[in-house]
């Protein structure tokens, strides 16, 4: 599969998802969220992806939404006067998929679902938008040159890409207001002091590091026990009492310690390395996301 605006290589068990519209400071356009939204489907169907790397070419990270384009610049067709109520019972409507439904959404929906670890490699500026899809990945690196901004303010709109669930839950309400409120660009000091970053590190040290950590992720690792525990961590942290997280954490142990789990105890036991052969892309049948996805 080839793409207009992202670069997809895989190596070694590490795909590197690079924006790929340098010349434009990668700044986003529909045709890269869908192009999002189809590489996160692909990456979680494709075992040999085991953790992903998101970065961007040139030196911007993402500049934001490509406010040079024809017409409604979001893509959004502004004949409809939708309400909440289509959004609830029409969500999978064309009409409202491609007509009302934030396409930043989309994406983060598709990093949401994702069964693989992602880590977003901050390479420089990340705004609006360049700031919220990483949001929904795991870990969020930056450079030391990186500028990260909530400027929605600025623009007379309001934060997207699901961005409003996720901020609060990484950084605490206070200071995601505070940031969505004055939309200051922040340095990556600045975000990393805020708890929005993992680290910080010199430029051309950034995917090295990345690298490194997905590494961790991944070797030795069993592929499905990781994909469940992403999904879990996501989903039961917003479930409204424990014992959600009860119900779906005895699934999840019964069905991999039936499975993997058997060949990480013999492994520990024997004293070896663990030869998992569980596949991500075919994750035991009870998970509850899957009816919902």
């Amino acid at each position: 599969m080839t793409y207009e605006t992202l670069d997809y290589t895989v190596r070694d068990g590490i795909l590197t998802l690079t924006l790929n519209r340098p010349d434009k400071l990668n700044s986003f356009t529909v045709t890269m969220a869908e192009e999002l939204i189809a590489a996160y489907d692909r990456a979680s169907a494709d075992d040999e992806v085991g953790a992903i790397v998101v970065t961007g070419a040139g030196r911007a990270f993402c500049a934001g939404m490509d406010l040079s384009s024809e017409g409604n610049v979001f893509g959004l067709d502004e004949s409809q006067q939708p309400t909440l109520r289509d959004l609830q019972e029409r969500f999978e409507d064309p009409e409202i998929v491609d007509g009302v439904r934030d396409t930043g959404g989309q994406v983060s929906l598709a990093v949401y679902r994702c069964t693989k670890p992602v880590i977003a490699a901050i390479n420089g500026a990340a705004v609006g938008i360049g700031a919220t899809m990483t949001l929904p990945m795991d870990v969020r690196l930056a450079s030391d040159n990186a500028r990260i901004g909530f400027v929605f303010g600025r623009l007379g709109i309001v934060p997207e890409a699901a961005s409003t669930w996720f901020l609060p839950r990484i950084v605490g309400i206070s200071r995601a207001l505070e940031w969505v409120y004055s939309a200051d660009i922040l340095s990556a000091q600045e975000a990393l002091d805020g708890g929005l970053l993992r680290s910080v590190v010199p430029a051309d040290q950034l995917l090295d590091t990345a690298y490194a950590l997905a590494r961790k992720f991944v070797d030795g690792h069993s592929p499905v026990a990781t994909a469940l525990m992403r999904q879990m961590m996501y989903r039961n942290s917003a479930a409204p009492h424990p014992v959600e997280a009860h119900r779906v954490d005895s699934l999840a142990m019964f069905y991999t310690s039936i499975a993997d789990g058997k060949e990480g105890v013999r492994a520990f036991l024997e004293k070896r390395p663990a030869e998992f052969t569980g596949r991500a892309s075919a994750l035991p049948p009870f998970a509850p996301w899957q009816a919902d996805d």
